[in-house]
């Protein structure tokens, strides 16, 4: 009995935790955006920014960031943010005793956005407004002061497109006659963070958790997993046993985005989530057998065609016409038409469709092999 009643609380376990996983993904996938509520859910959560700030700007200002000098501003600027975007975050992040303002503007779409430096100086100017008047709410009349100073913003973009970032990084750039009018141009650079200039390598070496979403995010269809099944296994288990259960959970709910997103079908995502939320990361690629729907579809719909060719086929050959008057008939390639016809010959006549296209399939692979 104690054995069944055990199975029993497994499978309720599984089922709940299969719930909550569609419960929390099912606003971000029927968002046409999803990789950008993939990235909004990774800069929210403070550990996962503080990683990305130590281990991926490159500024020595920030190498000691801890995720309790983070704190997350961003919901007084979103209703500014341009087309509403979500995944944009504003941080404010305390460091030796002061405050510094980071943007980090995520851009997820394969071609580069030029208006980029413009885009950012309109935060700016949205966030040192609301730095001023929180200060003149805090303190009167301070802004007016001699020794008053807004604090430093620092404009990101976390790159996650195949072209090489293109686009000018300097809004001084942007201007027209700025190399006239000169130190009279608004001047100021952003830095861009590209994922593709990390190697899987580079990613694995950091070894943390932003690394692995950094991983599967590099993906661009399913069938890319098996890339990542040669991951050291030192690595994972790292992982494994120094993430915190609610980072585990979180994670799981990326990475369902994420692959959601590459056409993963449902079970196989949530047995994914599920080897990490039960920390089974040394088993976390061997068993994924993803496979790009997309494929499957394009696959499918060939086969359908072909199916039908072949019918047609058939009934033309019936009426004693040759290759050439076939091919002519249905507007097809005489060698298209030939192949089918061998086929139905060596079927012995036989025109059910669907076998005919089997033994294409058949004899086309061994012609490969």
């Amino acid at each position: 009995m104690g054995s069944k009643r055990n199975v029993r609380k497994e499978n309720m376990a599984r089922n709940q935790k299969k719930v909550r996983v569609e419960k929390d993904t099912e606003k971000v996938i029927r968002n046409r955006q999803v990789g950008d509520n993939g990235a909004k859910l990774i800069f929210e959560d403070p550990i996962l920014c503080a990683e990305f700030l130590r281990g991926y700007t490159e500024i020595p200002l920030l190498k000691d960031v801890r995720p309790e000098d983070i704190e997350d501003i961003s919901e007084r600027f979103l209703p500014m943010f341009q087309e509403g975007r979500d995944s944009d975050a504003v941080k404010k992040v305390r460091i030796k005793g002061m405050e510094l303002f980071l943007i980090a503007i995520v851009e997820r779409q394969s071609k580069v956005h030029y208006d980029m430096a413009f885009r950012l100086l309109r935060y700016i100017v949205m966030i040192l407004t609301d730095y001023e008047n929180e200060q003149e709410r805090l303190h009167p009349g301070i802004t007016k002061t001699k020794d008053f100073k807004y604090p430093p913003i620092l404009p990101i973009v976390y790159y996650e497109g195949n072209e090489t970032w293109s686009a000018v990084k300097n809004f001084h750039e942007r201007v027209y006659l700025s190399d006239v009018l000169g130190e009279y141009i608004p001047d100021f650079r952003y830095l861009v963070v590209p994922l593709h200039d990390y190697s899987d390598a580079k990613l694995i070496e950091k070894g943390d958790e932003l690394s692995l979403l950094m991983l599967i995010n590099k993906l661009r269809n399913s069938s890319e997993f098996k890339k990542l099944k040669d991951v050291p296994v030192k690595y994972l288990e790292n992982l494994s046993e120094n993430t915190p259960e609610y980072l585990l959970h979180l994670i799981g709910k990326i990475i369902a985005v994420l692959l959601y997103r590459l056409n993963v079908p449902r079970d196989e995502v949530e047995a994914f989530t599920d080897q990490i939320e039960r920390r089974k990361f040394d088993m976390l690629f061997d068993s994924f057998e993803a496979y790009d729907v997309q494929e499957t579809r394009r696959v499918s719909r060939e086969e359908g065609r072909e199916e039908k060719l072949a019918s047609l086929i058939c009934k033309k050959m019936k009426k004693g016409y040759d290759v050439a008057e076939i091919a002519d008939m249905l507007e097809e390639k005489e060698s298209v038409v030939q192949e089918i016809c061998e086929v139905v010959n060596r079927l012995g006549r036989d025109c059910d469709p669907g076998k005919i296209v089997k033994e294409l399939a058949k004899r086309r692979k061994e012609k490969i092999s």
